[in-house]
Formats: C-alpha cells, sequence, structure tokens
C-alpha cells in the first residue's frame, strides 16, 4: 500500500534515529546534513515530496527537517551548535519502538519509553576474511571513501534524479542569486526576529513583528541584518519578518513563509545575522 507523505515523514524521523544510535555504537560522529541524506536513501520521496519549494528545497526534505522538533520534544534528539545528539532515552526508542508502526504511534502520542529498556547494543563483529598479500596491498594502495561521503552522494543523486524536470530552473536561479549577492540590492524598510522570545528582548508580545524590540540593524559594510542580545539558554523558534508585518517572511532554508527556525541556545551572548541577498540566516 502507498504510504502518504506524512506516513513516510515518520518512518524517517525512525530512520533519523536510527542513524545517530548506529553512530554511538560504531564511535562515527555524523552531522545533521549526514543523518538527513541517510534517512531520505533509507525512505526515497516520491513525486510528491520531490517536489520543489521555495528556496529549491524538496517537499519532503523540508517536511523531515521540520518534524524532527518532534523527536526533540520527546527529549530523544538534542540540536545544538556542534550538530545534533540522540539522547539516551533516544536510543532506547530505537529499541522499545523497533518497527515504523510502533515508533510512529509512540512519537504520535507522547509515549515515553517503558522503564527498563536497555540500551541498542551492536551486533557481533564477523570475522575479517584472511588476505593474501596481493589483496592487502591493493587494500592499502586504493581507500575507499568514508561512509558518510558515500551516504551524501547517494542522497543527492536520489535527489538530483527526483528533481530532474526541475533542476535546470533551480540552476538559473542559483545562478541570478549568485549575480545579485556580488551586487548592492534594495533592502528593505525594516526587518525583524519575529518568534517565542520576542518578550525576552523588551517587547510586549512574542511572535510580534511590528515592535521596534523585534529589529534588526543593516550594516552598511557587509549588507547583513544584524541583532544581538543576551539571551537565557533555552530552545527557541523565530522567523524573519519583513517591514513590520507577516505579508513577507522567510523560515527554514530561506523559504517564503516556510518552516519556523529552530534554536538550541546554551545562554548568553545571541547574534542573529540575516542576508536579505540570499534569504540566509546565521546565528552565533
Amino acid at each position: 500500500m502507498r504510504k502518504t507523505a506524512a506516513e513516510n515523514t515518520n518512518i524517517r524521523l525512525k530512520a533519523v534515529l536510527d542513524v545517530l544510535a548506529e553512530g554511538v555504537l560504531s564511535g562515527e560522529s555524523q552531522n545533521a546534513g549526514v543523518v538527513l541524506a541517510e534517512a531520505l536513501v533509507r525512505v526515497p520521496l516520491n513525486a510528491y515530496e520531490a517536489e520543489l519549494l521555495s528556496g529549491g528545497i524538496p517537499r519532503g526534505h523540508k517536511s523531515l527537517t521540520t518534524a524532527t522538533a518532534k523527536l526533540v520534544k520527546a527529549g530523544w534528539l538534542v540540536k545544538g551548535r556542534s550538530g545534533w545528539t540522540i539522547t539516551e532515552d533516544g536510543q532506547r526508542a530505537t529499541v522499545a519502538f523497533p518497527d515504523a508502526a510502533s515508533f510512529s504511534a509512540a512519537l504520535d502520542a507522547g509515549t515515553p519509553v517503558p522503564a527498563g529498556t536497555p540500551l541498542p547494543v551492536a551486533a557481533p563483529a564477523k570475522p575479517a576474511a584472511k588476505k593474501t598479500p596481493a589483496k592487502a596491498a591493493a587494500a592499502k594502495a586504493e581507500k575507499a571513501p568514508s561512509k558518510a561521503a558515500k551516504v551524501v552522494d547517494k542522497a543527492a543523486k536520489l535527489i538530483e534524479d527526483a528533481v530532474a524536470p526541475v533542476a535546470k530552473a533551480v540552476l538559473k536561479k542559483a545562478q541570478a542569486d549568485a549575480e545579485n549577492s556580488a551586487a548592492t540590492i534594495d533592502q528593505p524598510a525594516a526587518v525583524a526576529v519575529a518568534g517565542d522570545f520576542n518578550t525576552l528582548l523588551g517587547a510586549p508580545e512574542n511572535w510580534a513583528p511590528q515592535y521596534d524590540e523585534a529589529q534588526m540593524k543593516l550594516d552598511e559594510l557587509d549588507q547583513l541584518w544584524k541583532l544581538s542580545a543576551e539571551i537565557p539558554a533555552g530552545y527557541y523558534n523565530f522567523k524573519i519578518a519583513l517591514n513590520r508585518s507577516w505579508e513577507e517572511n522567510y523560515g527554514a532554508f530561506g523559504a517564503f513563509d516556510g518552516a519556523n527556525h529552530e534554536l538550541h541556545h546554551s545562554g548568553g551572548q545571541l547574534t542573529i545575522r540575516y542576508d536579505h541577498r540570499t534569504r540566509d540566516i546565521t546565528v552565533n
């Protein structure tokens, strides 16, 4: 039976946890991009999910990135500046809910991992076959690409094949964006960081781009909009909103009216930068 996009996304969420848990067992560190790429390899995009949205991001990739917030809410995943980390509870979830159906049901219902669930263990390693001197020399001379590189290449090929009909249009847009980035462009009258921490900046309410406290300042030298403030440690969501309204706003991947940016902040000074030429943001 063909699965819906929502069902596929939930299956990919399980793949995200599985990949991270496998990385813990193997001791191989994997960044968020590699983890998402592997999830797409394990559960390929269907035609609907492969459609490109604003910013050239496949619909299924955006849905998965947004849905990972459910793993954070469940306490199974932590997103930090240094990357994504699976918690011990998340590792146990891969054991307690081993199939896609039970995993999705537990995640949607907020079912906690049963007490006493063990951590996953690595499968026993198979004894290595004895190599002849010639084979050993050949293996030493030709080093295989890393697992991460192969995963990213495979996922890139998967997405490339899925979106081939629009690839040329995306390339043309990227070239135009590159040309625009080298030139001075018309900047909006105002740019705001609108999210669930505006009151911490002194604004009367959250998610309100009209207030002065939420406004960023344009650095004329590098043409970047910037906002710096002291923010308590926590998990926050926000978007970039132009001209003190929601009429034009940008979320994750620079997508118009896209998913929220997610931010795990350890507390202290925070600086957000927005580039109107590319719609990209950086946080540090």
